[in-house]
């Protein structure tokens, strides 16, 4: 969804390590803006402002305005970024020019609410396969996340992407099968490390084997002894 905000961009000739650390130092960083009918375009951006977006509610599939020096500005959103491993700073992004009338594929985030009856009453473990699902739809009908009630799950019951409902212009683009989160038995864990322990006792007899080996080889290379 376009959220009512504007960051603006210096446009950029020069590219490079030298040039990416001389924008860092001034408390910018490099950027390319790609998409639409425009060419690609380097850019000039601020960090701090480009965070404060993925790190907000609907992260990278937030579409905000993008002003450049002389131009209008371009709706846009963040399809790829690099943080600095150890300083945890953004180093560089990648904007796309959005069309608000053309749909668009995103990966909206998938939460589960409410503790399923599978874990209260069965005392089953309930696992989350799948945190996200990709859906087409419009820019403005993006939404934050979607909510899927678990309470009800007994084990050996899910929840399947192809459950969740989609509204206005919506349309799921994964497999509808994929499953989002399920109940399982403690049990069906429990017993693959049983069995794995009884496989591995027959192996504590090896050595012994091999040592009796060793003994019955060093006695058979003993010179035998000589007759007077």
């Amino acid at each position: 969804m376009l959220k009512d905000m504007t960051i603006t961009a210096e446009a950029r000739d020069s590219r490079g390590k030298n040039e990416a650390r001389r924008l860092r130092a001034k408390g910018s960083m490099p950027a390319v803006v790609y998409g639409g009918s425009a060419g690609p375009t380097p850019v000039a951006v601020s960090p701090k402002e480009l965070t404060r977006i993925l790190h907000s509610k609907t992260g990278h599939n937030t579409i905000f305005n993008l002003s450049l020096a002389g131009g209008e500005a371009t709706p846009v959103m963040i399809v790829d970024w690099q943080f600095d491993p150890i300083k945890d700073s953004l180093l560089h992004a990648d904007l796309k020019r959005i069309d608000l009338n053309q749909r668009i594929s995103v990966q909206v985030p998938v939460v589960t609410q409410g503790e399923p009856k599978g874990v209260k009453i069965q005392g089953g473990i309930h696992e989350i396969i799948t945190r996200e699902i990709e859906i087409e739809c419009l820019p403005n009908e993006i939404p934050e996340q979607f909510v899927v009630n678990v309470a009800e799950l007994m084990i050996g019951q899910n929840v399947r992407a192809g459950d969740i409902a989609m509204s206005g212009s919506m349309k799921l683009l994964s497999p509808p099968d994929a499953v989002i989160s399920h109940v399982v038995a403690l049990r069906a864990e429990e017993t693959p490390a049983v069995e794995a322990a009884g496989e591995a006792a027959p192996a504590a007899a090896e050595p012994e084997v091999i040592k009796k080996g060793k003994k019955e080889e060093e006695a058979a290379a003993e010179p035998s002894p000589k007759k007077k």
